[in-house]
């Protein structure tokens, strides 16, 4: 299995890059088989040859599909294995930063300085709109790193089915931070969020002269105007955008905080890069981060594939919106990604507006 595309990060003793099948001897010996690091993480007991080579598999699984992840953390000098380090994406939680480092390197500020990489590329080349870390109440060396890193406690969770503390970094609190990132690869893409619904020239570029990018110009629906625009440049050229709005609908009745995303779009010479995942992704962080329960999306047939291997899943009851001319059904699939562990609807979805 080949590296996962991502971006390769280096700092003053690091270098880092993400997670490969054949990475799985190093995370196997620098941390699986270590009781005294494996006692802290999920599994809470040193591990397998294959349960390392699983770890990796899933790891590269990550990268594929949010375009973010965990890093492979090398000395920059002899190119020793040091750990893991990264950025995890999770359904019910939002992005977490997780570290596990072999324990020769410890008390070294490895994963300090792993940590502030891997924040770096969350907020200034992400523009996520926090991360999370998770805990275990005894593990004080970790939640030492964390509160050195700026992490301020935020209360408790259940992850993993592990009784956590839960930190969590925002992009303010550690602006002010000196940089210590470094990015040899990918340096040209940097995701914006905005209020409202971008620059009008953006649509313009990004659809590159086809009249009808999205397939839905012969439906004839009037639109709702997104709320937030994330845009991915290149160079300083938008290459790929995205845009939602929040509104209260009705799931069967009941009222249901939902983001609508729309408006996904990628310019036809940067497809296949992966950069729609990942502004999908961070697009569905700001929807929680604005307090969304349940995020919808409507789309054509054809691209239900592609939005199920993100983690939506299929709405299989008749959504309704609001036209000029009086309520319709609609005549798109509607794909919905799960932010609050509630019951997806058994009758009816009414969008209470536009369509998105």
């Amino acid at each position: 299995m080949a590296r996962s595309s991502g971006p390769v990060l280096r700092t003053q003793r690091l270098a880092m890059e993400p997670i490969r099948r054949e990475d799985s001897d190093d995370l196997f010996e620098a941390v699986v088989s270590q009781d005294s690091v494996m006692r802290w993480l999920a599994t809470g007991r040193a591990d397998s040859r294959s349960a390392a080579e699983a770890m990796c598999d899933d790891h590269v699984a990550h990268w594929t599909r949010h375009g973010y992840g965990d890093f492979a953390v090398r000395d920059a000098a002899t190119h020793a294995f040091l750990g893991r380090v990264g950025l995890r994406n999770r359904a019910r939680h939002g992005v977490d930063l997780g570290f596990a480092v072999h324990p020769r390197a410890q008390g070294r500020g490895i994963a300090r300085e792993a940590g502030r990489a891997c924040l770096d590329l969350a907020f200034r080349r992400l523009s996520l709109p926090a991360v999370f870390a998770f805990v275990l109440p005894d593990n004080t060396a970790s939640i030492a790193a964390l509160r050195r890193l700026g992490a301020r406690a935020d209360g408790t969770v259940q992850s993993s089915g592990l009784h956590c503390l839960r930190y969590r970094f925002d992009p303010t609190a550690t602006a002010a931070a000196e940089p210590v990132v470094n990015d040899d690869r990918s340096a040209d893409l940097q995701l914006v969020h905005a209020p409202g619904p971008g620059s009008p020239d953006d649509p313009a570029a990004l659809r590159d002269g086809h009249p009808d990018p999205f397939g839905v110009n012969g439906l004839g629906l009037v639109w709702a105007d997104k709320q937030h625009t994330l845009t991915a440049a290149c160079d300083g050229r938008p290459v790929a955008s995205a845009g939602w709005l929040l509104r209260d609908v009705a799931f069967d009745g009941s009222p249901r905080r939902a983001a609508g995303l729309g408006g996904v779009l990628v310019h036809p010479a940067h497809r296949g890069r992966g950069i729609a995942r990942t502004v999908i992704s961070v697009a569905v962080e700001h929807a929680r981060a604005a307090g969304a329960e349940t995020m919808l999306l409507l789309c054509r047939p054809e691209l239900v594939p592609f939005y199920t291997q993100l983690g939506w899943s299929r709405l299989p009851v008749p959504v309704t919106f609001q036209q000029p001319d009086g309520p319709r059904t609609s005549p798109l699939t509607t794909m919905i990604y799960d932010l609050a562990d509630l019951p997806h609807p058994s009758v009816g979805v009414d969008l209470r507006g536009l369509p998105f």
